[in-house]
């Protein structure tokens, strides 16, 4: 179980630290740290883990100090995956419909987070723990650490982008070959796939996150918001939609550096007037409202 400070909310009170037990949340300044915290298990991913961590992950996304989330597994391993020892607890086939469609929104709210997320991967990361590393936006691995989708040889599939988010990242060929054979790859392969960022010294990876870490929070903050989200969205649509979100956030760009108001904008008018029913509301609403009338 772990005490942690939380960040501000936009009330400005700090929600609620849930008291976790297979999982630590910790937060310094505009770093948050999620640590899988059952390492006589591997950090494999029980039910209450998997509660927790979505959890932590609502304390992150509530936050407007937390910039940066780091993801990692105590005891020099990261995370081997579901739990399988408690599957046969899952229930029916509905009710495992529902615990899978669960998994993938835990996975959707940490891809979906308006910080920048990094996982820290030492030993294991198989199976769900790969899942996890793929719905980061970084991933340092040392060079030991081992990934790969073996649920075919339990006779499982994956359910929550083991199939999806990786044949987006590194192709469906190389997708197939990695959840047909179910083999344990080295952290240098997910480099060389492009799946990982860096595989890096086995005693480096906690300075080598610290100074991405660094060099992240140098930038500026709400760029780097912009791009995960034009680069999230693009990538799952079209080239002229995609290019369409470039477009915005150009433009919203423009108008958080301070490079001129646009003079048939309304500047608020139409809000204020909206609250106080004021004449600019009053007239735009009759002039639609008797516009077109048989």
């Amino acid at each position: 179980m772990t005490m942690t400070r939380v960040g501000m909310t936009h009330g400005g009170e700090p929600p609620p630290a849930p008291p976790f037990a297979d999982l630590r949340y910790e937060e310094a300044g505009p770093v948050a740290r999620v640590i899988f915290d059952r390492p006589a298990k591997r950090n494999a991913l029980s039910m209450r883990m998997s509660d927790e961590l979505v959890s932590a992950l609502e304390l992150v996304r509530r936050s407007e100090s937390v910039k940066v989330l780091v993801i990692s597994g105590a005891g020099s391993t990261f995370c081997a995956g579901d739990d399988i020892s408690e599957m046969r607890r899952w229930g029916n086939p509905d009710q495992v419909m529902r615990r899978v469609r669960f998994y993938q929104y835990m996975a959707s709210s940490l891809e979906e987070l308006d910080k920048i997320t990094i996982a820290a991967v030492d030993g294991f990361a198989v199976g769900g723990g790969l899942e996890i590393t793929m719905a980061c936006d970084f991933v340092v691995a040392t060079r030991r650490a081992v990934w790969g989708m073996p649920e075919v040889d339990v006779g499982i599939t994956p359910g929550w982008g083991g199939t999806t988010r990786m044949a987006r990242l590194i192709g469906r060929r190389l997708t197939k070959e990695i959840n047909f054979l179910g083999a344990l790859q080295p952290a240098s392969r997910a480099v060389d796939l492009g799946l990982w960022n860096r595989a890096v010294a086995d005693d480096a990876l906690e300075t080598s996150v610290e100074d991405l870490v660094r060099v992240l929070l140098s930038k500026n903050q709400q760029v780097l918001r912009q791009l995960k989200f034009i680069v999230n969205r693009g990538v799952e649509a079209d080239l002229a939609t995609a290019q369409g979100f470039e477009v915005m956030s150009a433009g919203l760009t423009g108008a958080l550096s301070g490079l001129g108001e646009i003079p048939d904008a309304d500047h608020g008018r139409g809000i204020d007037a909206f609250v106080a029913k004021g004449e600019l509301w009053r007239t735009r609403r009759a002039l639609a409202d008797a516009l077109w009338k048989d």
